[in-house]
């Protein structure tokens, strides 16, 4: 990999920064747009090529993977994080997630196979339930738990050559198996979500990490962890075999208006959601009434679907103006780089083992990741 490394660096005429082991990115930061909007904002909007770019930039920077957020629509996972597998050469690339019930498990387990055959050993698979309120209308559910189980132990033995014949939640299949698999390690499998009770089992007996949901306070995060390193102690494992990343927003050195944009504005898409919503405020411990005030906004008076598929963030501020300053100061990263540094510190002391920036792009957090990485 290092003459493919040293190629690179002479083509964009820059040296890769050294990795922070801990620190990751999400890409696309915006609403993705296959054209690109004019405003003095970046995350106002990024295109699927510009998401690509980001993951270029991220390995520059030193992250140590990107995340990529799907949606069913020109922001299709394998699609972008191919086209950024095929321009780096260290950075890890990560579905961050996929829901298994848009496609059929013999076909996830091979987009895995086929990244790691065209890239290397550095894709992760990150899957989650779905959310039935983005989906409502396509024939969509959201995946049950006993789907979950099936699903992740169909890919792994698919992984390992074995023929799989299986009926239950996930199919009926007559000796499905991979005419090639893949000869090296088989791709992590991450889990994405609260890590409550079912969660967190299915993460110990299945997934290699978790992704923990943005806007989760430090108290959250290691309310999460215990439950997860109890259940990993239930069956006999090594809970520091499970990752967690904690996936906190940052917005290093922005003005106010994006800050509150990219912290408040995706709260609002966040609890208007009806029962994500509520789960949230829960595991946070946050006034619920807030719910109604967000929900029952005027802006929101003839609203149809989920928020943020009819409103960007930028156009949601009256509304984004009722979530409370403390909670979003306590579960995201502001101001200076120093402070967010501090900031995110407070995660890890929390049982998190990475931190992932989200609602900002890899460049906007340039200076935070090398600060990050040198805090020792």
């Amino acid at each position: 990999m290092s003459s493919i490394t040293e190629t690179l660096s002479a083509t964009s005429g820059s040296t890769l920064a050294p990795v922070a082991e801990d620190m990751s990115a999400y890409v696309i930061a915006g609403a993705v747009t296959s054209e690109q909007q004019s405003s003095q904002w970046e995350t106002v909007s990024r295109t699927p090529a510009q998401g690509i770019d980001d993951g270029v930039e991220a390995e520059r920077l030193g992250f140590r993977r990107v995340w990529l957020s799907e949606r069913i629509d020109i922001k299709n996972a394998d699609v972008i994080l191919s086209g950024i597998g095929a321009r780096t050469s260290r950075i890890e690339l990560g579905t961050g997630v996929i829901d298994p019930t848009t496609r059929h498990v013999w076909l996830t387990a091979a987009l895995a196979a086929t990244m790691h055959a065209c890239y290397g050993p550095r894709f992760v698979l990150g899957l989650g339930r779905g959310d039935d309120g983005y989906f409502r209308g396509t024939g969509i559910r959201m995946a049950s738990y006993p789907y979950m189980n099936d699903y992740l132990d169909i890919i792994r033995r698919l992984w390992k050559g074995e023929e799989v014949s299986y009926e239950g939640p996930v199919g009926k299949f007559d000796r499905m198996s991979f005419a090639e698999t893949y000869h090296g390690p088989s791709p992590e499998l991450w889990f994405a979500g609260f890590a409550m009770p079912k969660g967190a089992r299915l993460i110990a007996e299945h997934c290699d990490g978790v992704l923990l949901p943005p806007m989760l306070t430090p108290a959250a995060v290691a309310d999460a962890v215990q439950r997860i390193r109890a259940e990993c102690e239930r069956i006999g494992r090594d809970p520091d075999s499970v990752r967690v990343a904690a996936l906190v927003v940052t917005a290093p050195d922005m003005d106010d208006f994006e800050t509150r944009a990219i912290a408040h504005g995706r709260a609002v898409t966040y609890l208007q959601y009806v029962g994500y919503g509520e789960i949230l405020c829960e595991v946070n411990g946050w006034d619920k009434r807030m719910l109604d005030d967000i929900r029952n906004h005027e802006q929101f008076a003839d609203l149809t679907q989920v928020a943020d598929r009819v409103f960007q963030r930028h156009q949601m501020m009256d509304v984004a103006a009722q979530v409370r300053d403390a909670y979003m100061e306590d579960c995201c990263a502001f101001g200076t780089v120093d402070e967010c540094v501090k900031s995110l510190t407070r995660f890890i002391d929390a049982g998190a083992d990475e931190i992932a920036t989200y609602g900002s792009t890899p460049a906007q957090n340039g200076r935070l990741v090398t600060a990050w990485r040198d805090r020792a």
